[in-house]
């Protein structure tokens, strides 16, 4: 069956899921039904599709050639493939290709890809760099991992959603080469928003110091993307401090399962704890600069 013609089911249908899904409607390409925790987005976005509301995931299985999940976390990636009973994409697996997003321990993946394979069906992850604008727009950054022949044959589905497309190996290898990116990142912002938060507090015009930035050693890709953000205080979510802490903390533990000690990605995952423990986990990452400037409540919060 060409990919063009294969049925699309999608799993997760919030910020990214939604928006990889119109991309790909947009395109011609059969978005058939959708699911998710929220009735609601999954009708409003099927609805807005043409597809159908899966209440079930083994209906949206059953409904789909091939099935993209974007989830939150480890849980959900069990619950959604879980075989202990109950509702669960493997009801209907066999001879279907199931393409999972979410930024999850690499271990998951290869349970995940063993789980879907003893139902007759083909595993990949596919891991994404980049945010909601990309998703909508068709220019993710996508590491995938898993079976060759399965790449292969999702090749062109994931090309229409991506400006770069890199096959990393056998599965939970994308995953690995994801928790690192989203570590550094996370220490970048964390820094930037420590540099940013003392250059407030000795007076220095915040804008100026952000064009110094940008032309020394001190340049990063969170200074484009967030700098601006920290300085305005303007937190709206592309990247949330939640996910940030989940991400860290996926880091840091491959890092203690080598018996490697990383001091910035563990200071930096406490940064992002803190964030959700004072309730500004749905904020942006780039909302820890919340806790750097001297003049921010969430500072003195965050001391007590």
């Amino acid at each position: 069956m060409s990919a063009r013609r294969e049925r699309i089911g999608f799993v997760g249908v919030g910020r990214m899921g939604a928006n990889m899904a119109r991309r790909l409607h947009d395109l011609g390409y059969p978005v058939t039904a959708v699911y998710d925790t929220r009735p609601d987005a999954a009708r409003e976005l099927a609805t807005e599709l043409g597809a159908t509301a899966a209440a079930t995931l083994a209906e949206i299985a059953d409904a789909s050639d091939v099935v993209i999940t974007v989830v939150s976390d480890d849980a959900a990636m069990d619950r959604i493939y879980t075989t202990g009973g109950g509702d669960s994409l493997l009801a209907n697996a066999n001879g279907k290709l199931f393409i999972n997003c979410a930024t999850v321990t690499p271990s998951v993946h290869v349970t995940t890809q063993s789980r879907v394979e003893e139902r007759g069906g083909r595993s990949l992850e596919a891991c994404m760099a980049s945010s909601i604008p990309q998703a909508r727009d068709g220019t993710l950054y996508l590491m995938v991992a898993g079976r060759r022949e399965a790449f292969e044959h999702a090749e062109p589905l994931l090309a229409a959603l991506s400006k770069k497309l890199r096959y990393i190996g056998p599965a939970g290898e994308a995953a690995k080469v994801k928790a690192l990116v989203n570590m550094v990142m996370n220490i970048n912002t964390a820094g930037l928003a420590e540099g940013l938060g003392l250059g407030d507090a000795l007076g220095l015009d915040l804008t100026m110091l952000r064009e110094v930035f940008s032309e020394t050693g001190a340049n990063s890709r969170v200074l484009e993307t967030d700098g601006g953000d920290m300085q305005a205080r303007e937190h709206d979510v592309y990247f949330s401090a939640a996910h940030a802490a989940k991400d860290s903390h996926i880091a840091t533990a491959l890092a203690e399962h080598e018996g490697l000690n990383l001091p910035l990605a563990e200071a930096t995952a406490r940064q992002y704890d803190t964030m959700i423990e004072l309730g500004l986990g749905e904020l942006d990452k780039s909302g820890v600069a919340e806790l750097t400037f001297v003049s921010r409540r969430a500072r003195q919060l965050s001391k007590t």
